[in-house]
């Protein structure tokens, strides 16, 4: 189907006989020549359309936004002038000899460019997602995953999924109740967290636990509650206080540079309660924000 990934086609690919495949992001008809942008997860590529190839010409004169392509041809430079240097792929573009069009589209309700109210955005999540705010934002996700799931294996924690289907347990909102099919008139509970199992693990003596959890909680939405969130869950045994700073400090330094590149201090500004409370009169102070009470 593909060879390459649009957004990863190089100059040291001119000459090379590729084949890419995606979605029409734009369509230029600029008389003489068709231009395509095509997309896939990687970015963008240009394919180019000339008309001495007709039935190839024809066909990408019905091509029209979010149509999936698979295109094959020769990588060539960007005549002069015409360079994009905003693009990672903007130096070269695809001259395609043969085309397939794996499916049509209707015109999408909102365009990749444009503003959407959010409730048209989620009854078309599968168009929301293919914007590039979305699409990077699943992927720093993914990132933030990894960095943490490494950094934690090097430090002998052990991954461990615990039950979603349990009963219901003394936590700080309402449970979600699923009902029995076996056991009619009883009720599963969504765990709100993860904390009696961890708990139990390290009764069971396995030191040091942790999950990438999902949570579930009945309650009213808030700006830092949502029903449904996934978390960081950690326990430790035969730790002292000073060992979970330190070891969750090290952890936010290392997710923040393998991320974003971003170096934080070391150690972290360390606050009591009180003197957060008599500073900034607050326990979850911004210190980036001269607010300060004198």
């Amino acid at each position: 189907m593909r060879t390459h990934y649009c957004g990863e086609v190089k100059v040291a690919d001119v000459g090379e006989a590729i084949t890419v495949a995606g979605w029409v992001h734009r369509r230029r008809d600029h008389g003489g020549v068709i231009f395509v942008d095509l997309r896939d997860t990687t970015g963008l590529i240009q394919l180019v359309f000339n008309p001495e190839h007709q039935d190839l010409f024809s066909e990408a004169e019905k091509l029209r936004g979010e149509f999936v392509l698979s295109a094959s041809g020769t990588i060539r430079n960007r005549p002069e002038g015409t360079i994009n240097p905003e693009l990672p792929t903007g130096e070269v573009e695809l001259l395609v000899l043969s085309l397939v069009v794996l499916n049509t589209s209707a015109t999408p309700p909102f365009h990749h460019n444009e503003h959407a109210h959010e409730d048209v955005r989620l009854k078309y999540r599968y168009l929301d997602l293919r914007r590039n705010e979305m699409a990077n934002n699943l992927k720093v996700r993914h990132d933030i995953i990894r960095s943490l799931r490494n950094f934690l294996d090097k430090k002998d924690f052990i991954d461990i999924e615990t039950p979603i289907l349990t009963k219901a347990t003394p936590e700080g909102a309402r449970d979600y109740l699923v009902p029995s099919r076996t056991q009619k008139g009883d009720f599963f509970a969504l765990p709100q967290s993860p904390q009696l199992f961890k708990q139990l693990l390290m009764m069971s003596g396995f030191d040091k636990y942790y999950q990438i959890a999902r949570c579930f909680r009945d309650e009213d939405l808030r700006a830092d509650r949502q029903p449904e969130f996934t978390q960081l869950d950690i326990e430790m045994s035969f730790v002292s206080e000073e060992g979970v700073l330190q070891t969750m400090e090290s952890m936010i330094r290392n997710l923040f540079q393998e991320v974003l590149s971003d170096p934080l201090p070391d150690p972290f500004i360390r606050l009591s309660y009180e003197d957060a409370m008599a500073r900034f009169g607050t326990d979850r102070p911004n210190l980036g924000v001269a607010m300060e009470l004198v």
